[in-house]
């Protein structure tokens, strides 16, 4: 099944330019992690006809409904069929869990252990958490990972276990991060870390291994960041790939560490490379006007736009631009028509010409961000880590519509349920809605 993941109406886009929906129903609120299209947009290409988000909302205004989440996690909710999924674990990374909430309601309908750990690899730092990764969900499953801590398929209307897997090894060293994605009868993991790097597809009914890729990037650990190397800090990274559909055939694209990457994601051959010297890559990268879009991570960030059509090494042949000034390091860029909107880790939003990668402004919205925005009804959402979420207006002009503030940060980006937000903060999950109007 495809969906069109184009410029805003461009017609001549619409010709060209196919994001290749990865097996995921239409049906599904909010499927997996930057929604239906994995781009952050609510909406279908094309379709214009209002959502009805709500604009405002506090603690006291437009809330349905507020649940507290026990234990932590960072993962993007994900709805269907009037439930909401999410990931959690132990603060010290000990027990790994799925919880189910009712959507109408807010009911926590299932808190299920799914793995435990004795010795769980302590974060290094505060930024991430043991159940960041993102699950996925289609009809009757619904799918979460922990990294190498485990991986599980659940009933999506009981929380039955179908299967589980702890047998992919892979040293994080600053917790899981990768977020699954589903593509026809696949379900494919991304495993960045400090000893080894792959890319794994598990049959979706079974669990069992369809095809496993190792990153072919050769590391010089001594180059330029000596006092990284023992650590592991260069080899790993923290993106989800996206999937797409180039000339009929799809494409996956996958940030990794010193380079982004470009598979079958049918079989998990490697089509193209882009080489660099950051690693920690963690933005999912985006598909515009003929380029496949990456942030390449820590140490070096830059956003690079790579033309396709060749194979290969194509470093020094088809990347189009690049641009290295208040680039994202964690928040997922977004495009709207023909302009790309990113927000840095400290606040600074800049916007983009899509195609030449020139500037068309910047500015400062404050706060730190890690969560991903989002567009819908002709408006951008950016949340931080305070709980602010500054609401922009998409244009070559700078303009706030409106900034709302909820008592917890937002580490994880937001999902969309009808004409609900579906906020996740570092304590509680909401349900953001306008009432209805009187008579309707």
């Amino acid at each position: 099944m495809t969906k069109m993941a184009v410029s805003r109406p461009s017609v001549a886009r619409l010709l060209v330019l196919t994001v290749w929906f990865i097996g995921l129903p239409a049906q599904a609120d909010w499927p997996e992690f930057r929604g239906p299209w994995g781009d952050g947009h609510v909406s279908a290409p094309g379709d214009t006809k209002p959502i009805g988000l709500p604009l405002r909302w506090s603690e006291t205004e437009n809330v349905k409904w507020k649940t507290e989440i026990p234990d932590r996690g960072w993962s993007t909710p994900v709805v269907m069929d009037g439930r909401i999924w999410l990931t959690t674990a132990t603060p010290d990374g000990h027990d790994f869990f799925a919880v189910c909430v009712d959507a109408e309601t807010g009911r926590i309908r299932v808190n299920q252990k799914l793995f435990h750990t004795d010795n769980p690899e302590p974060l290094g730092n505060s930024q991430n958490c043991y159940a960041s990764p993102s699950p996925a969900i289609e009809p009757g499953r619904v799918y979460v990972h922990f990294g190498s801590y485990g991986t599980a398929c659940l009933d999506s209307a009981t929380g039955k276990i179908l299967w589980q897997r702890q047998d992919l090894p892979c040293r994080h060293y600053r917790g899981p991060a990768s977020s699954v994605i589903l593509f026809e009868n696949l379900l494919i993991l991304t495993m960045d870390g400090a000893d080894v790097q792959y890319l794994v597809a598990l049959d979706k009914q079974t669990g069992q291994t369809v095809w496993k890729t190792n990153r072919s990037v050769k590391f010089n650990d001594a180059e330029g960041f000596q006092g990284f190397a023992k650590d592991g800090d260069l080899r790993k990274a923290h993106s989800t790939p996206l999937i797409v559909n180039v000339n009929g055939q799809p494409q996956m694209f996958s940030p990794g560490a010193k380079a982004a990457y470009a598979y079958d994601p049918r079989t998990g051959r490697e089509l193209w490379q882009v080489r660099f010297i950051a690693w920690s890559a963690a933005p999912r990268p985006l598909y515009s006007q003929s380029l496949a879009l990456m942030i390449t991570g820590l140490g070096a960030t830059e956003l690079l736009a790579v033309r396709l059509g060749a194979q290969g090494d194509v470093t020094d042949t088809h990347v189009a631009w690049k641009f290295n000034k208040n680039v994202a390091k964690t928040a997922s860029p977004v495009i709207v028509d023909d302009l790309l909107y990113m927000v840095s880790d400290d606040g600074v939003v800049t916007c983009l010409e899509t195609a030449t990668g020139s500037q068309v402004w910047r500015e400062r919205i404050g706060g730190n961000h890690s969560a991903s925005p989002i567009y819908a009804d002709g408006r951008l959402y950016f949340a931080n880590e305070r709980g602010k979420t500054t609401v922009l207006k998409p244009g070559r002009t700078f303009e706030i519509l409106a900034t709302n503030t909820l008592e917890s940060g937002c580490m994880a980006s937001p999902a969309v349920a009808g004409k609900a937000l579906i906020w996740r903060t570092k304590t509680h999950l909401y349900r953001i809605e306008s009432p209805p109007t009187e008579g309707k």
